[in-house]
């Protein structure tokens, strides 16, 4: 009898430490790439890697800021997350990589840490929904005469370094001037529009609808050519990359 309960209890503490282990993995996938956490939990640590081809996308918010001030804290929170939480089961689908937040803007990258040679379609598609689904919200808070959020999206494509920073709070991020060239194409968009660099431009012209700025002023990066993406040319683009 004794051993009977022994192993009963046993099998108890085992099913507890499984459920616990559980836990702590899908918290962790829940911070990094599935690849990055296997890859930490088997050696304790994590190497920057080096990619060449990837697509990043940044949003942010433009009239933010206004709207913040007439909103309380709670429904402004709740505002964030409902655009944020939305914009993650978009990225989700399309099998980007969600970088982090800063504040009101959102960064994503496609094409790491498994390479995609869609990376760029995959990063224009899920933009495109990311579009239509604020507008859609701003057009439901304008009838109920709520405050509404505007968004401006930039992508540009090229080779970035990805790794873990920190020991505390570690955070998994990328580096590099495709970054900060993504930024640059938010920034010089509009609200409501899509802005993509050249870069991208070549790599998705076939399967997008897209509309010629230019050669527009960046900051530090002086004149760039860009294109603003209007939508799919045809279903074949979504074939593709579902």
């Amino acid at each position: 009898m004794k051993e009977f309960e022994y192993q009963q209890i046993l099998s108890e503490q085992k099913e507890i430490i499984l459920r616990e282990k559980q836990k702590s993995d899908d918290l962790l996938l829940n911070i990094l790439p599935k690849e990055v956490a296997e890859e930490l939990k088997e050696t304790g640590h994590s190497e920057a890697h080096q990619f060449e081809n990837v697509t990043v996308i940044f949003t942010d918010f433009v009239n933010f800021t206004q709207v913040s001030e007439h909103l309380t804290p709670k429904e402004l929170v709740n505002e964030i997350h409902t655009c944020f939480k939305t914009f993650d089961e978009i990225i989700g689908r399309y099998g980007l990589e969600k970088i982090k937040t800063i504040g009101d803007a959102y960064l994503a990258v496609s094409g790491l840490p498994t390479s995609d040679t869609k990376h760029a379609h995959r990063a224009v598609a899920a933009a495109l929904e990311i579009r239509d689904f604020v507008e859609k919200h701003k057009k439901d808070n304008i009838d109920y005469g709520k405050e509404f959020l505007d968004v401006r999206i930039g992508i540009h494509s090229g080779p970035v370094i990805a790794g873990i920073v920190g020991v505390k709070k570690f955070a998994y991020d990328i580096w590099g001037d495709t970054v900060n060239t993504a930024a640059r194409m938010e920034q010089s968009s509009t609200p409501g529009r899509i802005t993509i660099s050249e870069t991208t431009f070549e790599l998705i012209k076939e399967g997008f609808i897209c509309e010629d700025r230019g050669e527009i002023n960046a900051k530090h990066k002086g004149k760039v050519h860009m294109y603003y993406v209007d939508g799919f040319r045809g279903d074949k683009v979504i074939e593709m990359i579902k």
